[in-house]
């Protein structure tokens, strides 16, 4: 026991009550602070391929929905072979992060979400831009655009959330993120 010579108390034990209290308090005030602010999160999407459109909140006071993540696979299928595949939960929030930090509402354009293998060699084959090993393949990767929202604003809040890779295709009007390795191109 080590005794506070000013005070005569037991300052182990003080310094412990601190620590406990503050430590309750930093923990408290944040956790409920998020989870009232964000009790659900919701997505909408349009497949410029197949003309589909989803709006479905996926997760919900901590807990994500088995059945809007198979409408969202199913709506971000190979639209050439017509193979669903399970897409990545992180890219999912990611998606829901970078909606949320350009403040819109609005339906993501999906211009490729997952790509078969068979797909995604035939695409490698006609261009040099189309990765041999995409995280298009994993369920990782997704090819987008926000209307209402600039590309290259929306290229921006991407790069800035750091959540993975970030390509911008200006000509061809969308960008690419991933939940793979921080880089840009």
């Amino acid at each position: 026991m080590i005794i506070d010579e000013t005070t005569g108390t037991d300052a182990g034990r003080r310094r412990f009550l601190a620590t406990c209290a503050s430590g309750i308090a930093v923990a408290a005030a944040p956790t409920s602070l998020f989870a009232m602010s964000e009790a659900s999160r919701e997505l909408s999407f349009y497949n410029t391929h197949t003309g589909e459109s989803l709006t479905t909140t996926y997760w919900e006071q901590g807990s994500y929905h088995p059945e809007a993540l198979a409408e969202i696979n199913h709506l971000l299928r190979d639209h050439r072979t017509g193979t669903d595949h399970e897409m990545n939960r992180e890219l999912i929030d990611l998606l829901y992060r970078l909606q949320t930090k350009v403040g819109s509402h609005r339906d993501f354009h999906i211009i490729s979400g997952y790509r078969s293998p068979k797909t995604n060699a035939m695409l490698n084959g006609k261009s040099g831009g189309v990765a041999k090993k995409s995280l298009h393949m994993q369920g990782k990767a997704i090819d987008i655009r926000l209307p209402g929202t600039d590309l290259s604003d929306l290229r921006k809040a991407a790069l800035a959330l750091r959540g993975g890779g970030v390509g911008y295709y200006e000509r061809s009007n969308f960008i690419h993120v991933d939940v793979g390795r921080v880089r840009r191109w």
